[in-house]
């Protein structure tokens, strides 16, 4: 007799609604319907979530306080400095993150190969995680997904797949390459259905928080074939993947150390999040400053040309850019960075961070040109054009409006307002009947 209470939201507030489940279930298996129908009354009055505010969140006699993470919060700072004191009850069951997993817990089994995970995610490569149980299985998927902040990670990732998933026969054949994802399986079937998978990590279970990390070993993937199949021996990695860079080893050694003193997990996770972060701002820089460069002088837009078009990414210019410009300025971590940037071209999350970037330049140059439009001596421009010439810039003005409005382009609403009046000037300039035609578009 199997039962499962299972919590469905849009909003990706991971820690937040698994320390709900704990609360709710255990009562729901207990009382059933009614405990839910007060649950769900409550959760309907709960204010809703403003970035940057601290929330009172009262649930089954407990107050949950947690505060909803903004854009504008420091990468990296501890979240819980960020709480305002002004309306902090007595003794709230406080969360210091409503998103982020208890990074440290979920890596301690393979504390050691931190750095060669997180290459792993941000080239996108095919990561299997076997666990002994859904949870420690999706905590270690999520865990890995959010290793890469502030860089998103594009490709997919299944944090609990079991052989049940439509998917299934596309995951375990043998005549494909697998997909760019992280998948996260508990039944041991897997461990022969993906031995062709090339990388495993395999999570034993979780031994007492006091318990020192073992070396573990990176093992060859034909070892996977000679695994005992009852998961949850010891953990280990099954790759035959060799690090671009080369091992940071005070960062182990830092949270060995906390280990023996009993360093809150907070902190140890705070630790292991800034250092993260700052490998991948270190990546991630040289190739903002490099796309920036892509971006046409703002001189170069005038009020009735086009704007110019962005330039193109070229990879080989990039890698130049980093003999004075590179990582090795803001990283201490010595390898082979090059190597590594190859790699992340070929992977879907260079491609989603590409996109993201030349959609927002592609807005900013539309923003650019609507003030160069405001700033333009419409009447002036207009003493020497045909009727054709100014309606068709009518049209062009007013699509450039909409635009603007439902793409939300970062333009000053004044600037708006002055081409929807520029527009209007122009029409009143014309010959009645053309005017009824354009009043009537």
């Amino acid at each position: 007799f199997f039962q499962s209470l299972v919590l469905v939201s849009r909003l990706p507030y991971v820690n937040l609604f698994q320390s709900l489940l704990q609360l709710i279930a255990p009562e729901y298996f207990d009382k059933l319907e009614p405990c839910l129908e007060a649950v769900c009354n409550e959760i309907d009055q709960w204010p809703p979530p403003v970035p940057g505010q601290t929330l009172n969140l009262p649930v089954m006699g407990v107050v949950i306080q947690v505060r909803i993470p903004s854009r504008v919060d420091k990468p990296g700072s501890s979240p819980v400095k960020q709480f305002n004191q002004e309306n902090l009850l007595p003794a709230p069951l406080v969360l210091p993150s409503i998103h982020e997993l208890d990074l440290f817990r979920c890596f301690q089994p393979v504390l050691i190969h931190v750095q060669m995970l997180w290459e792993l995610m941000l080239l996108g490569e095919p990561v299997v995680v076997m666990a002994p149980s859904p949870t420690v299985s999706s905590e270690m998927v999520l865990a890995l997904t959010s290793c890469l902040a502030p860089l998103r990670f594009c490709c997919d990732y299944r944090p609990y797949f079991t052989i049940h998933d439509s998917e299934f026969k596309e995951y375990t054949t043998r005549t494909q390459a697998p997909p760019n994802i992280v998948v996260g399986v508990t039944n041991p079937f897997f461990i022969k259905t993906l031995q062709h998978w090339p990388h495993v990590l395999r999570i034993g279970e979780l031994r007492m928080s006091g318990d020192l990390p073992k070396q573990v070993k990176v093992k060859k993937l034909a070892k996977l074939k000679t695994l005992d199949t009852k998961p949850g021996k010891s953990s280990g990695i099954y790759t035959s993947y060799k690090t671009f860079l080369h091992k940071d080893k005070t960062l182990i050694k830092r949270l060995l150390k906390g280990i023996q003193r009993k360093r809150p997990s907070e902190v140890q996770s705070a630790l292991l999040r800034r250092h993260l972060l700052e490998l991948t701002q270190s990546f991630i820089i040289p190739l903002e400053h490099y796309i920036a460069s892509l971006m046409p002088l703002q001189r170069a837009i005038t009020p009735w040309k086009n704007p110019p078009q962005i330039r193109p990414f070229r990879q080989e210019d990039f890698m130049k850019t980093l003999e004075h410009a590179g990582p090795q300025l803001t990283c201490v971590l010595k390898g082979d960075w090059l190597g590594l940037y190859r790699r992340f071209f070929k992977s879907p999350n260079f491609d989603g961070w590409y996109r993201q970037r030349h959609k927002e330049m592609t807005q900013k140059l539309e923003a650019l040109h609507l003030e160069a439009i405001c700033e333009a001596n419409i009447v002036a421009w207009m003493k020497d054009k045909s009727e054709v010439e100014i309606v068709d810039l009518v049209l062009k003005l007013r699509e450039k409006l909409v635009r603007a409005r439902c793409q939300h382009l970062p333009v000053k609403e004044e600037t708006l307002q002055r081409v929807a009046l520029y527009i209007e000037t122009i029409i009143g300039s014309l010959p009645e009947d053309l005017q009824a035609v354009l009043h009537h578009h």
